[in-house]
């Protein structure tokens, strides 16, 4: 490679990264949140009462930032604790839940 020549390097980053729907809490109204839950994760009610039990615990990934913020806002709508978070990417170190 001559002088003259340069080589420019870009990195590349995707405009919408993965997200993910954490159920915290169920919070006063579980039958209400397990109906909920059920929507949102197309599971049947007993499946979302076992996957709600295990709080908190990530119900749904690899969505666009728009489909967990309405996946938490229906959550949240009935009473539970939610929150909506970027996947961390593979290889990544996370810290346990608490």
């Amino acid at each position: 490679m001559s002088d003259e020549e340069s080589t420019e390097y870009f990195t590349l980053l995707c405009d919408d990264p993965s997200h993910e729907v954490v159920l915290i809490d169920c919070g006063p109204r579980e039958m209400d949140v397990l109906r909920a839950v059920g929507k949102v994760t197309g599971l049947s009610l007993w499946h979302s009462r076992v996957l709600a039990r295990q709080a908190p615990v990530t119900l749904l990934g690899g969505l666009s930032a728009y489909s967990a913020q309405s996946a938490v806002a229906a959550l949240q709508s009935v009473g539970a604790r939610a929150e909506w978070r970027q996947e961390p990417e593979p290889g990544e170190r996370t810290a346990p839940p608490p």
